[in-house]
């Protein structure tokens, strides 16, 4: 080595791949109801559990954080949302506003594909709720909203839905513990028949109806 010569760095770990990983696996347990509502999160159980230092799981908790998925006390304590009444009527009423205008903006472009794949969906649900697999019900529900709201081309709206979503993850896993399904959703059998009708009020009424009546339930 050339006594001026600096040796070569050594390639440092990529933080911000490592700080997606975790962000991007953390919001779907959260969004998908794998995490109960209160329960607490530490940096190192998080850095422990993805195999990433704190600096990624720190970012990854600022960002869930800012998003409203996670909540973060002045002590540093980490953990995910318990909604009062009051919050969860909020949410709902963000629900209620923007997954219709989703659905409608969709119901020019559902042709039959689209349709038969909300089908095939609805039966998955169904599959999961006769297995009693609360997270796997959730998943697909909102797999089935997700696939007809892709049709609006509308990202911004969809966006602000998937927050809303994330936010109310937790809450929904004990909300399906207490509505007991027994069968899929009845209001996605109205929301596929509007969809094939071309009948968007009666689409708006079917999505807005499905996405409140349980967050109503909770709230009382």
């Amino acid at each position: 080595m050339l006594l001026n010569q600096k040796p070569i760095a050594e390639p440092q770990p990529n933080l911000q791949a490592a700080h997606d990983r975790v962000y991007r696996t953390l919001r779907s347990q959260i969004m998908h109801g794998e995490l109960e509502p209160g329960a607490a999160l530490t940096l190192r159980g998080i850095g422990k559990q993805y195999g990433v230092s704190m600096t990624p799981a720190r970012e990854a908790v600022r960002r869930l954080a800012a998003e409203g998925a996670l909540t973060l006390s002045s002590s540093g304590r980490v953990s995910t949302p318990e909604l009062n009444a009051e919050r969860l009527e909020e949410l709902a009423a963000l629900r209620s506003l923007l997954e219709p205008e989703l659905a409608a903006r969709a119901m020019p472009r559902a042709h039959m594909a689209l349709i038969e794949r909300l089908e095939m969906i609805q039966s998955s649900i169904g599959q999961v709720i006769a297995q009693e697999d609360a997270v796997g019900y959730l998943r697909t529900n909102l797999e089935f909203h997700r696939t007809l709201y892709l049709r609006a081309q509308a990202p911004a709206i969809l966006a602000m839905a998937e927050t809303v979503w994330l936010q109310l993850g937790p809450t929904m896993r004990k909300l399906y513990g207490r509505l007991r399904r027994t069968e899929p959703p009845h209001y996605h059998k109205l929301i596929i028949a509007a969809l094939k009708a071309g009948d968007e009020p009666g689409l708006r009424l079917s999505v807005r109806m499905d996405v409140t009546q349980g967050l109503r339930l909770l709230a009382t």
